[in-house]
């Protein structure tokens, strides 16, 4: 019979296939991986925005408000109520950078579904 392959000619066939899964698999891999990564750039840059904000205000609005409540109160307590509402503006901008960190998810879903179902397809075809 012409049409019958001999199962060396099979088996190599599988561990072609074989390869070419796991090839795939871990291009799916690196691509999951530069997203996240991606993301957590982003989030890193958030933080950093947050952080050369409040330093910024942390210098100009000390200085601005503190003379202007100097005029109505003593000048320890002007500092004090600016460094307070500063601190705060920058609280919310160093939580928000963190939030978006968090929604990182650093495990490569797609490439975790993708092997399970590479090992399903493996199982029956093994039977």
């Amino acid at each position: 019979m012409a049409g019958e392959r001999s199962i060396s000619d099979i088996l190599q066939d599988i561990l072609t296939d074989l390869e070419g899964m796991v090839r795939n698999e871990v291009r799916l891999a690196k691509v999951e991986i530069r997203e996240d990564f991606s993301r957590a750039l982003s989030s890193g840059i958030w933080i950093l925005a947050g952080v050369v904000v409040a330093l910024s205000a942390w210098l100009f609005l000390l200085w601005t408000a503190a003379f202007a409540l100097a005029t109505v109160m003593s000048a320890w307590a002007a500092t004090l109520v600016v460094a307070m509402v500063t601190s705060v503006a920058a609280a919310v901008l160093i939580v928000g950078g963190i939030y978006r960190a968090k929604r990182i998810q650093p495990t490569p879903e797609k490439t975790v579904e993708s092997v399970k179902e590479t090992l399903g397809w493996l199982k029956q075809s093994m039977k």
